[in-house]
């Protein structure tokens, strides 16, 4: 089995592949302040919880945007599961031409995300993460990564907008708002909140596909990537297993040389 392991800055997410099939999935809060044995008493519960054996494991890729939180869960997996695991960073083959000023500047979830679209789609793709920021990531036709876009994400903006403005309510984000014109404060916000974004991936991928004067794929993922999408015209797909896939991908691609 291999267990993939995408370190966001708000969620961590783990997936467990059996072959090609992803037959688990789960996702905990990141802690930058957790412990190596924290980390293997959570994970040991969610595995024993789904009726799977750590002892199953045989290989472990991470992908991390968080240092301090890479160094305790690569001590998880060298304490628990007695391995070495295989990070995603420079020097590590993913099959894909990072065009960028400095490749060592983008994330390794962006470069992963890439890796799973363009496997997927084998055409120009634009990849929405809606993360803890919104990235747009554009991957041309032959198979390239030429760089994009970070926005705000939609939590942030909301935390902003609570903090920020002393009258308004923190509000949670569920579902579409069942109009435009809002007839109270909540729906005013929401609908402020899930249109707004809407209309700036509209905007984002209008202009990419005015730039690079070719059809795109537009594939979504991350966690309020189906609510935004439903409200956006511009976006072809959601996979919310986007990251997991792309780590078993790039994992396949360095197998040989572990």
């Amino acid at each position: 089995m291999l267990l993939a392991v995408d370190i966001g800055n708000t969620n961590t997410v783990m997936g467990l592949f059996t072959d090609q099939e992803l037959t688990h999935e789960w996702r905990i809060r990141t802690a930058v302040d957790a412990t190596v044995d924290e980390y293997g008493v959570t994970i040991r519960n969610l595995f024993q919880a789904s009726g799977c054996a750590m002892e199953e494991v045989k290989n472990v890729i991470i992908s991390c945007v968080v240092p301090p939180v890479l160094y305790e869960v690569e001590s998880f997996c060298r304490k628990y599961l007695n391995l070495v695991p295989l990070v995603v960073g420079p020097g590590i083959r993913t099959g894909m031409p990072i065009l960028y000023d400095n490749p060592k500047e983008v994330g390794a979830d962006r470069i992963v995300n890439a890796v799973a679209a363009y496997e997927a789609f084998k055409q120009a793709t634009v990849v929405v993460d809606f993360g803890t920021a919104t990235t747009f990531d554009y991957i041309s036709d032959r198979g390239e990564y030429m760089g994009g876009v970070i926005s705000p994400g939609i939590m942030i903006s909301c935390d902003a907008l609570f903090h920020k403005a002393s009258k308004l309510p923190r509000v949670e984000i569920f579902a579409r708002p069942p109009s435009i014109l809002a007839k109270n404060t909540i729906a005013s916000m929401n609908a402020g909140i899930i249109y707004g974004y809407a209309g700036l991936v509209e905007g984002i991928i209008s202009r990419m596909k005015k730039e690079v004067q070719t059809d795109l794929k537009v594939v979504a993922t991350g966690g309020l990537a189906s609510l935004i999408a439903s409200e956006c015209p511009a976006i072809d797909l959601v996979d919310d297993y986007l990251t997991l896939k792309g780590l078993r991908i790039i994992f396949e691609r360095n197998r040989k040389t572990l």
